[in-house]
């Protein structure tokens, strides 16, 4: 009779050491009785009926995965190899067991096949200046579709975009217009504002005289701090005008005597 009792005691502690799972903080194990889902058991210590019970570990970190480089053609069909980094984590570890046979494999797929796809939709200049608006293109696109899942996308990146050696000397050559017009546009702006300025200042000096005379005085005031041997003064002809006025009633007065003698 003791050995019975033993030997069931031996074996109800093999069941239970069986049975025991320990579950780290990161995980969390997804259980299936007879093959029915049963319950998520959450991290410790944790005991399934061995034989019964089978659990599928999943963990809950964020996984950064790197999706290959693809063969994209632009809008204008421009060849280029496009490769980006996939940010997403497990919310919901049932979904992620039952909903789909690999989710690490199909969020890899279905990663590949968008970005093939919205980056195919892109011209080649919006492709590389627009970087933000296509990763948050990307991130919506991929999230919905992971969702039944139980899949969070939090981010996807563009990681680099590579060129044909075709294309790499016409796109410096048009870097380097792009250059050379906004250089010409910036002098032009300037010159703009430089006539501005100066109409501006034309027309207060015409509105006061005062003013035009100090900018005379200024002038000679400047002309006679270079050290100059000679210096010319300009006189406006509004100054010398009555002299001229003078000196011609002079004439007419003497031309008008000689006349009646």
């Amino acid at each position: 009779m003791g050995l019975e009792i033993l030997v069931a005691i031996g074996i109800a502690a093999a069941v239970f050491i069986l049975g025991i799972r320990v579950i780290t903080e990161y995980e969390r194990g997804v259980v299936f009785r007879f093959g029915r889902f049963n319950g998520i058991k959450e991290a410790g210590l944790r005991w399934i009926i061995p034989g019964i019970d089978r659990m599928v570990r999943i963990s809950l970190r964020e996984i950064v995965m790197d999706v290959p480089e693809q063969d994209v053609i632009t809008r204008d069909n421009v060849s280029v190899k496009v490769n980006a980094v996939l940010y997403f984590r497990v919310l919901h570890p049932d979904k992620a067991v039952i909903q789909v046979e690999n989710y690490l494999y199909g969020t890899s797929q279905l990663a590949q096949t968008t970005l093939r796809s919205i980056c195919g939709q892109a011209e080649l200049d919006e492709l590389l200046a627009e970087r933000e608006s296509i990763n948050q293109k990307l991130q919506e696109i991929i999230d919905l579709q992971t969702e039944p899942w139980g899949v969070k996308v939090r981010a996807v990146e563009l990681k680099k975009i590579d060129l044909a050696t075709e294309m790499q000397r016409p796109m410096a050559k048009q870097a380097e217009a792009e250059r050379a017009k906004r250089a010409k546009v910036i002098h032009a702006e300037g010159e703009l504002q430089a006539a501005e300025r100066l109409a501006e200042a034309a027309r207060v000096l015409a509105s006061e005289e005062v003013a035009l005379q100090l900018r005379y005085l200024q002038t000679l005031s400047k002309i006679a701090t270079e050290h100059n041997s000679t210096t010319i003064f300009p006189v406006p002809i509004d100054i010398l005008r009555p002299f001229y006025q003078v000196d011609r009633r002079r004439r007419g007065a003497s031309e008008g005597g000689g006349t009646a003698a």
